[in-house]
């Protein structure tokens, strides 16, 4: 094998470790799931783009949340449901490059949406009389620009920089492909790349525990101090849920990033925690977001009553 990373055709993923009596009820399992994630996430958007009523502020930066689902589950789904079924851990240099870079897209850009909203949440409660001036549709565009641009601009540099790195071995220690993994696979010079792998790390992590720590603790003082208690519980409530979905996605992601750079971290742990990412946010977001947000509840029950009416 060479050293050039260019001439590495084919990467190994770890071992799934399936018996051979559970191969296809994983298989089947996968595969429902990665459908389940591709229907909800599905319905959200659909549902927000054909409901004109919900083209509010809050609703267009949801939008972007379950686009970024689909995102990163199918980049691990279908290889993972393909690998269960074949038992061959093989993937192409491309495509593991692929994967990583959606992976890598998903995660940064879920932070990035849910501290837009956290931004929206705080203008609406704390600044409710200049809401609409301050989230116009200009800022909104400018604001889902902007999360799109620089989750993919810091995503191909980080990327490119460790490709930079000739890369001696094949066997990638995840269940899929990754920058810290491909980071483990070279015996080049990584400064580089780790340093600016962490230098965004501490940028998008750490931003966004600020952002959301400034946001919630205004939010929480407002709550406090107002005495609508209706107008109160919807906002804890709202806030509630959403920070919950951060927090899982953060602890989850900073975990699995950190794991990498401690050899004394289970390697089980670390896989279990990379895993949680792709299934449980892509999983929850729109149950949690369908179910809590009563406009949008309201509008999917009557999208898919009137589908179902046309399909008669």
């Amino acid at each position: 094998m060479s050293a050039n990373s260019s001439l590495v055709n084919f990467f190994v993923l770890a071992t799934l470790g399936l018996p051979s009596a559970y191969m296809y009820p994983a298989f089947v399992f996968g595969t429902l799931t990665y459908l389940i994630i591709v229907f909800c996430n599905s319905l959200v958007i659909l549902t927000i783009v054909v409901s004109k009523r919900l083209h509010k502020p809050m609703l267009l930066l949801l939008i972007n949340l379950p686009i970024s689902d689909i995102l990163g589950a199918s980049a691990f789904f279908p290889h993972l449901v393909f690998s269960i079924l074949t038992q061959n851990r093989m993937i192409s240099t491309p495509a593991c490059t692929i994967q990583a870079f959606l992976i890598h897209l998903y995660g940064t850009g879920n932070l990035l949406v849910l501290n837009a909203m956290a931004y929206d949440r705080y203008i609406a409660i704390c600044n409710p009389l200049k809401y609409n001036a301050i989230m116009s549709s200009s800022i909104i565009i400018r604001i889902i620009s902007f999360i799109w641009v620089f989750n993919f601009s810091i995503i191909v540099i980080l990327l490119a920089l460790t490709f930079q790195c000739k890369i001696c071995r094949t066997n990638i220690v995840d269940l899929y492909c990754n920058n810290p993994s491909f980071i483990k696979l070279a015996c080049g010079d990584t400064t580089v790349s780790n340093y600016y792998g962490i230098f965004i790390t501490f940028i998008v992590s750490g931003g966004s525990v600020l952002i959301i720590a400034f946001t919630y603790i205004q939010i929480l003082r407002t709550c406090v101090m107002t005495n609508n208690i209706d107008a109160r519980k919807k906002a804890i409530q709202t806030c509630g849920t959403h920070l919950v979905v951060f927090l899982i996605l953060l602890i989850n992601t900073t975990f699995t990033i950190f794991s990498h750079r401690f050899q004394n971290v289970s390697p089980f742990l670390t896989r279990a925690f990379g895993v949680s990412i792709l299934i449980f946010p892509p999983f929850l977001d729109p149950i949690i977001y369908g179910l809590k947000t009563k406009e949008l509840k309201q509008s999917m029950i009557m999208f898919l009553k009137r589908h179902m009416r046309s399909t008669k």
